[in-house]
């Protein structure tokens, strides 16, 4: 650190003066940036090149110091800033001023269907990253949500392409204003994460390119993301870390990226495929990204000392190696030469604030029948408070998002502190779980062993239930092996623990049960219709129980929406319903392009809960639902106006979702697809008129032929939606 901030100190001292000396071009921050790179390229020996393509350490790699370019420091996220681990171990480095402010998983992110939320997040983490001196953020995630029992779900944004791309970018922006780079990751293709290292995923290219690549497409174009990181899987018989198809052909190619592919780490296996297949900067080598590898073998990655010995036997050239050091260069002038980037912050308030309202707005009820929630706390109840989850940490393990935090709230403190002398809160442990709270040297400040029977802890919890006035339990998973935790997927869709007997013997004592699910996955649910009301609480962060506990008493009034659909079975699920997941080889995509909601409503299979669903407490009326044309000419756009009216006595926040659909076409398409999205606020009683617009685009299909989007002719039919199940107007346009 103390090397980098006085290589940071030279420059800025030589960028003072480079008006009077001579200064070389690479130095002067105030010469364009392909001219600066070009430069210091020109000035770098063949070892200089290949030193800055792999790393020097776990988390970094060299610049040139004969040159003064100083190295790059990576960062795991996406959900807050990884503490330091050790040089060459992954055991912590023992700092103290590494704890950071840890932001709701990207699920509950996407889940606020909220752009300016999402860019809110990017500039939050991006101060954090920039203040920790961090050039390189290891996300964020937007792997596909094919199949409820991926262990990494809960870092991604889930089932829709759309969506997923509409809120990644604000993210990407915001955090690179910090100087900081975001490397979006995993791709691409990481669907599962049992055999990871080694599944191959077999699709076409209408899938591939209509539902796997936009959300990365977006990333890249639309965000402008300096660093892709490349998946451990296999495609097209070739590691996505060095893949000729996706990183050459896509990535650099048609989309016209021209920063830096970072391998996952213990992602690059061959030398001469890493050379030409377009990975730039090799990491973690010898390792599956979360044991230790071999140690202090830099000089021995794929792209160090046996490149060299390839160039020097002349079995390759070096516009490969010229390439990779420009674009390493690039992204060195971007964020650790970069003089005009801001200081940061770190565990602030403003973040503090933000994790708490990102996560409030992320929230999503469910169900609520006779009203359950919100919370009454005027006639003082007594509050059942239920479950191991109201209780455990959760910003500890699930892999290398694991986190330090500077502070916790648990929903039961969160709770407690919210009602106060309002209501009174008891405690009843309901179910043991995961005990444990440990990452790479990072525990957990708490005890939860605990050695009653099942039956003692739901006799405990019974009688708690029987004498409060409200009951809530929070369960679901956690962030230990096969639950929602990297490189473990989970073993079914049924809730751990015997929590399912727990909710059923609570449903028996009490109509005032609330069940609260923390997960970043669906879950099954067969006590649905005894448990009157439901909420999806996601993995918080720091502010979880604050965030939680305002909307159960209704200070928040919930605006989440699912990014995912929860299925009733697991074989409800194409994937699933087609035995197509989970297995090492090859995994055959055979549900092609009908993920998610597209296969539930291709199938006509009712889900427990759709995506986009999302309940309030308070309705909202649609009305007046226009296009502005009743017909599109190839390249243009219609807009779709609609009136919103909150129709009940508390404000709140509502999203419209616009669906297309296309009735007659020579291929297969879905039912119908999100093509546009707003949330608005609105105040009991008020009423406003949005307009969505539908470029052509929304109307395509990748002709996989071709190797092209089009769109045919025809009647098209545009959905103005609550959610995928919820349609409200339905309108007609034509395509010419």
């Amino acid at each position: 650190m103390k090397t980098k901030l006085t290589l940071l100190a030279l420059l800025v001292t030589l960028v003072a003066c480079c008006e009077q000396t001579n200064v070389p071009t690479y130095l002067n921050p105030n010469a364009p940036l392909e001219e600066r790179v070009e430069d210091a390229l020109s000035r770098m020996t063949i070892q200089e090149k290949i030193d800055i393509i792999h790393a020097q350490s776990k988390f970094s790699s060299p610049g040139v110091a004969r040159l003064g370019i100083p190295e790059l420091w990576c960062t795991d996220g996406p959900h807050g800033i990884r503490p330091d681990v050790l040089w060459d171990e992954w055991e912590q480095a023992g700092c103290t001023n590494d704890s950071c402010v840890a932001y709701p998983a990207l699920t509950a992110l996407a889940a606020t269907w909220n752009r300016e939320a999402s860019a809110l997040y990017g500039k939050s983490i991006g101060e954090e990253a920039r203040y920790r001196e961090k050039d390189v953020l290891l996300g964020p995630g937007v792997n596909i949500y094919r199949s409820p029992l991926n262990g990494r779900n809960f870092e991604y944004m889930g089932e829709d392409p759309y969506l997923a791309a509409q809120m990644v970018v604000p993210y990407v922006k915001e955090v690179q204003k910090n100087g900081v780079a975001t490397c979006v990751k995993h791709y691409a293709l990481n669907n599962q994460e049992a055999h990871r290292h080694t599944t191959e995923p077999v699709l076409d290219d209408r899938a591939l390119y209509e539902i796997y690549l936009p959300a990365f497409k977006a990333a890249v174009q639309e965000g402008g993301s300096w660093s892709i990181m490349g998946a451990y899987n296999y495609f097209d018989g070739e590691h996505a870390c060095h893949n000729n198809r996706l990183l050459n052909e896509i990535l650099k190619g048609e989309w016209g990226f021209d920063g830096v592919v970072i391998s996952d780490w213990g992602g690059t296996h061959n030398t001469e495929e890493a050379i030409r297949n377009g990975l730039d900067l090799e990491f973690g080598s010898w390792t599956d990204g979360l044991a230790n590898g071999s140690s202090n073998a830099y000089d021995n990655y794929y792209l160090a000392a046996p490149y060299q010995r390839l160039i020097d036997e002349g079995k390759v050239g070096t516009e490969e190696l010229d390439d990779k050091a420009r674009r390493v260069l690039r992204l060195i002038f971007r964020t650790s030469m970069n003089t005009q980037k801001p200081f940061g912050s770190l565990v602030s308030e403003a973040h503090i604030e933000a994790a708490r309202t990102i996560g409030e707005e992320g929230i999503v009820l469910l169900k609520n029948d006779a009203n359950t929630l919100p919370i009454d706390l005027s006639t003082k109840p007594r509050i059942a408070v239920i479950g191991e989850n109201a209780i455990k940490m959760m910003t500890v393990g699930g892999g290398s998002s694991s986190l330090k935090v500077a502070r916790e709230v648990s929903p039961l403190d969160g709770l407690r502190e919210v009602v106060g002398d309002r209501a009174e809160v008891c405690y009843a442990r309901g179910y043991v779980g995961d005990v444990t709270g440990e990452y790479n040297g990072v525990v957990a400040a708490q005890n939860l062993a605990d050695n009653r029977s099942e039956q003692e802890l739901i006799r405990e919890a019974i009688q708690l239930a029987k004498t409060s006035d409200y009951v809530v339990v929070f369960g679901g998973l956690n962030k230990a092996s096969h639950q929602d935790c990297e490189d473990s997927d989970r073993f079914g869709l049924g809730l751990p623990y015997a929590q399912d007997k727990l909710i059923e013997a609570l449903a028996d004592v009490t109509d005032k049960l609330i069940y609260v699910n923390i997960s970043g996955n669906a879950v099954a649910m067969p006590w649905v219709e005894k448990v009157p009301a439901i909420v999806q609480g996601w993995f918080l962060g720091s502010e979880a129980g604050h965030s939680l506990a305002n909307v159960l008493v209704g200070n928040v009034n919930p605006s989440g929406k699912l990014p995912f659909t929860f299925p009733v079975r697991l074989e409800d699920c194409g994937a699933h319903a087609l035995g197509e997941y989970g297995g090492s080889g090859k995994v055959h995509y055979k549900e092609g392009i009908l993920v998610g909601y597209r296969w539930h409503e291709a199938m006509d299979i009712a889900p427990l809960f759709a995506f986009g669903h999302g309940l309030s407490y308070t309705t909202f009326d649609y009305s007046d639902a226009r296009l502005s044309s009743k017909s599109l000419r190839e390249g243009g756009k219609v807009k779709v106006d609609v009136t919103v009216t909150n129709s009940g006595s508390v404000a709140g926040s509502e999203i419209v979702q616009i669906y297309v659909g296309d009735p007659e076409c020579s291929v297969m398409r879905p039912e119908k697809e999100l093509k546009g999205f707003q949330k608005l606020y609105l105040n009991a009683g008020e009423s406003k008129r949005i307009s969505i617009e539908l470029p052509w685009e929304s109307f395509c299909f990748f002709d996989d032929v071709a190797h092209e989007w089009r769109a045919e002719k025809g009647d098209f039919k545009i959905y103005v939606a609550a959610a995928s199940d919820d349609v409200r107007a339905t309108l007609d346009l034509k395509l010419k």
